[in-house]
């Protein structure tokens, strides 16, 4: 009975739980998060075949690259979470990420010109407009059931 009684506990202590993670895509390998970006990509900006062939290995190849910088500014960031951080250590750390945020804006600029060898300007704007929505819905898509997107700072107060 006993037995019976803690399996039961248990159940209904990780219930929310499971329900929480029910429909939540958290779970993705680097290749399938690529595939279903090439996908969804490809759909949003009416890419043809031969222009994903050729567009898609420079755009990862790019992605790549910038999350290498990123890990970077993060490595940075946390360097700063000693106590012990001088304001000149500071200093020296929010250099080093600001820089790396340029570097990344100058990589993603001189992709631009290797991408419009690909792509017209029209589809590169369509192409990141649709990452961004592919990120929107990736991230509502990790929300719980029911749970209602944030509310915008505004309709906070």
């Amino acid at each position: 009975m006993k037995k019976l009684f803690l399996l039961c506990l248990m159940m209904v202590a990780f219930t929310p739980w499971l329900q929480a993670a029910d429909g939540c895509d958290q779970h993705l390998s680097p290749q399938e998060f690529q595939a279903k970006q090439r996908a969804y990509i490809m759909e949003r900006a009416k890419l043809t075949q031969d222009e994903a062939d050729k567009f898609f290995p420079l755009y990862f190849e790019l992605q790549d690259k910038k999350r290498e910088l990123n890990d970077k500014v993060w490595k940075l960031l946390r360097q700063g979470e000693d106590e012990a951080t001088t304001e000149e250590q500071y200093n020296s750390l929010m250099e080093g990420v600001y820089d790396a945020r340029m570097a990344s804006d100058r990589l993603e600029k001189s992709y631009y010109e290797k991408f419009r060898k690909i792509l017209s300007a029209k589809q590169i704007y369509q192409v990141q407009k649709a990452e961004m929505q592919f990120h929107r819905d990736l991230l509502k898509g990790m929300r719980p059931k029911g749970d209602p997107a944030p509310k915008p700072k505004e309709a906070r107060k």
